[in-house]
């Protein structure tokens, strides 16, 4: 914020007019969240290219592209879905600072304002959503866990 906003002038600090207003606060957010699904990506690739199915399909004669796609990504995939899941949690607790830092209504301000003026049944209440949506960001990872691989299927 101090260099892009105040010392450049490039973006503005605060509201939420145009789409530049929207440009610091996804920074904010997206960069941390990337950089540990990219690193984790990677080395559920690496891990994945040296099994012995990957190396059997490539000794049938599949071309790479194939081996890849078909086995690699697939089972890849499975843990990076259950990070991503955690990461959606980490973006939940990292929206409430952004949401105060950029000075933006929302759940997030909300709760800090809450927890300030002391509001208990507030701060209940956006406790049991936060709560939920983590419930239901794990139920959407649970299916797409059997969307990804077949062979997961629960019963």
């Amino acid at each position: 914020m101090q260099i892009f906003s105040v010392d450049l002038g490039w973006l503005p600090t605060v509201g939420a007019d145009s789409w530049q207003h929207y440009i610091l606060p996804s920074l904010t957010l997206g960069a941390a969240v990337a950089s540990v699904m990219a690193r984790f990506t990677r080395s559920s690739f690496v891990d994945v290219l040296s099994e012995d199915y990957m190396r059997t399909a490539r000794a049938k004669g599949v071309s790479e592209t194939w081996v890849v796609l078909k086995h690699g990504l697939r089972n890849a995939m499975i843990p990076v879905v259950t990070m991503m899941g955690l990461q959606f949690g980490f973006l939940l607790g990292g929206s409430i600072v952004v949401e105060k830092v950029f000075n933006w209504p929302g759940l997030g301000r909300l709760l800090v304002d809450s927890v300030d003026m002391r509001d208990y049944p507030v701060i209940q209440a956006e406790v049991l959503l936060f709560s939920l949506e983590f419930i239901l960001i794990n139920l959407v990872v649970d299916v797409l866990y059997a969307a990804i691989n077949p062979a997961i299927r629960y019963k």
